[in-house]
């Protein structure tokens, strides 16, 4: 059994929000102890019953906590039916239970104004396995083309291929239909596609919007969408001025790498020089936004850019000051233009530590800049958050 690094509530409940197949029920299956009641939506039975009746699961609910002395209610699924919520929240207000609510969006919950049980429940998030989760059986060519999705993690290639393909084709395309997030599928297919392409890069949605043949606004709430859904991880650029911070061109990154591999059709061979830069690069942010959720920090990640085009990949902020700039190169070997970036940051930033972090053996210092293998950058990165 893999050891995930979520730290679960052990008397306040809460939900667990995370994508499809990152393990979710799995995890919260081999924690539970003690008399429980388990209430699965994604089956058939009690979605269209409580859809139905949302008031039946408080009166089901009241002798299994009164006779059967059920201490926990674990619900599987819990945006599927919503209205739930409500008689949750009369449930916690009358009886000593502790309420375990899974679910791979928050979106359909918050967009569509459900009880959110006013403090009474906590927030917790699950992603594909990190680097210290995996450590022992790490490979770093092998993640970079398939992702760490626990489902796909440690099959055979063939078997990653085909799991990845159908997650993407089903899940993220059907089924993000299905749930009623969006009603024009082409358009949203045509749209995921262009998304996937474009990891990483300065988004333009005017000029998204043109190739996918979508309205601007269209495109933005799509892209809403892969963040409210947890597919996708917006980094927005530093600026000190919050409202300049929204307004400047935003990245994003999709949560996995297999995933964005799977749409882009390129799971049946090796990454090029430049794709596994650019696959590195997301490999080293996604894994700083995990590890910041998992830690609950304060911190918040950017990345750095001038109007001149000097940039850093990745700045982290906390309490309002910048505490570490990171520049990220697939290499074995930096030299002078890699660290050019640094030259506009570190004139207007002199204080804040700078890193390199790249695919060297050893760590070293050149130009005030620490040059950091990639897996003692992770070593250290909690102390950076």
């Amino acid at each position: 059994m893999i050891k995930r690094w979520v730290k679960l509530p052990e008397k306040t409940s809460f939900f667990l929000f995370g994508p499809r197949q990152t393990g979710k029920s799995t995890l919260i299956g081999e924690t539970l102890e003690g008399d429980v009641w388990t209430v699965n939506l994604l089956l058939n039975e009690p979605f269209t019953k409580y859809s139905k009746y949302p008031e039946l699961f408080r009166k089901e609910a009241l002798p299994k906590i009164d006779k059967e002395q059920v201490k926990i209610i674990f619900i599987d699924e819990i945006q599927k039916v919503p209205s739930l919520l409500n008689e949750i929240q009369f449930l916690m207000d009358q009886k000593k239970v502790q309420f375990i609510m899974t679910g791979s969006s928050a979106r359909k919950l918050r967009k569509g104004g459900a009880n959110l049980l006013g403090g009474r429940a906590v927030e917790r998030f699950l992603f594909p396995f990190i680097f210290f989760e995996i450590e022992k059986s790490f490979g770093l060519d092998d993640l970079l083309r398939f992702g760490s999705l626990p489902a796909v993690y440690g099959r055979s290639e063939q078997e990653k291929m085909d799991l990845l393909a159908a997650y993407t084709n089903t899940y993220l395309r059907e089924e993000i239909q299905a749930e009623g997030i969006v009603r024009n599928l082409g358009g949203f297919s045509r749209f995921l596609d262009v998304a996937a392409s474009q990891f990483g890069e300065l988004v333009s949605f005017s000029n998204i919007g043109r190739e996918c043949h979508l309205p601007t606004r269209t495109v933005q709430s799509y892209y809403e969408i892969l963040e409210d859904t947890l597919i996708g991880l917006r980094l927005d650029p530093w600026r000190k001025s919050l409202r300049k911070r929204l307004s400047g061109h935003p990245k994003f990154y999709l949560f996995d790498l297999g995933v964005t591999n799977a749409i882009n059709r390129h799971l049946s061979a090796l990454p090029d020089h430049v794709l596994r830069g650019r696959l590195f690069e997301q490999f080293i942010i996604l894994e700083t936004h995990r590890v910041l959720k998992y830690i609950r920090s304060e911190a918040r990640i950017y990345y750095w850019r001038t109007n001149t085009g000097a940039e850093i990949d990745l700045v982290i902020e906390k309490q309002g000051k910048l505490c570490a700039a990171i520049e990220i190169k697939a290499k074995r070997e930096v030299g002078g233009n890699d660290f050019s970036g640094f030259r506009s940051f570190c004139a207007d930033n002199p204080n804040v530590p700078c890193f390199l972090v790249c695919e060297v053996d050893e760590p070293y210092e050149e130009r005030a800049i620490e040059v950091l293998p990639w897996s003692n950058f992770l070593q250290r990165l909690p102390d950076f958050l």
